[in-house]
């Protein structure tokens, strides 16, 4: 009888009673997480500060690789994520906006620079510029009508103007960031192209021999 008892008591207790000796055994089963937790968010906090506080020097001490470094990933990166996620229209825009602009980088590094090349690498990252800043406007304009209801005026869900507004942002925001840094490397590759050239033409040695025969 006494068996029977100790087995028929857990079912004597009351609900209360049975939920702390459930909260009990699951104290007992996770003693010690807590600290285990603690160090798992320490460690996340040191790693993001000395990551920081490496992207930092290496920004200042290496500029031209850290740009490059970064522009390669943002330019590569969401390649993955539009094939993975079939986002074949951002997909089609980054492929019009890939190639055209790979031909713009070809013709800026090549020696001897053409005539022609400036003039076009300049068309066409200030119409990137315009574009980009054209439509980053009207997504954050969109946004804001959203948010203050003027969607209703023109019988548009709130739902379908904000995916609008945030992808035209988005598109505002990426390709104006990306036109922006090819520009930068664009420009450097021409100048230093120029500079050899200047460097190397017969009136650049002309005018170094006067001065320095003008000054013995």
């Amino acid at each position: 009888m006494a068996e029977v008892h100790t087995q028929d008591e857990p079912l004597r207790m009351s609900p209360r009673e049975t939920w702390r000796t459930q909260h009990e055994r699951l104290h007992v089963k996770h003693r010690g997480h807590e600290a285990m937790h603690a160090e798992m968010v320490l460690i996340l906090i040191a790693t993001l500060v000395v990551a920081q506080i490496v992207l930092v020097q290496w920004k200042q001490r290496h500029h031209r690789s850290y740009n490059m470094v970064t522009l390669i990933q943002m330019w590569v990166v969401p390649l993955y994520f539009t094939i993975k996620l079939y986002w074949w229209r951002f997909l089609s825009m980054w492929g019009m906006f890939s190639v055209i602009t790979s031909y713009v980088i070809f013709r800026a590094t090549r020696k001897p620079l053409s005539c022609r090349t400036p003039r076009m690498v300049y068309k066409w990252f200030l119409l990137i510029y315009w574009l980009s800043y054209g439509v980053g406007v009207l997504g954050y304009l969109a946004i804001m009508f959203t948010m203050f209801g003027f969607n209703g005026f023109f019988r548009i869900k709130a739902e379908d103007s904000m995916d609008v507004g945030v992808i035209m942002l988005f598109y505002g925001l990426y390709y104006g960031v990306m036109g922006r840094d090819f520009a930068e490397i664009c420009t450097d590759y021409m100048a230093s192209t120029i500079g050899e050239h200047l460097d190397m033409s017969p009136v650049h040695h002309g005018d170094a021999l006067r001065q320095t025969t003008s000054h013995p």
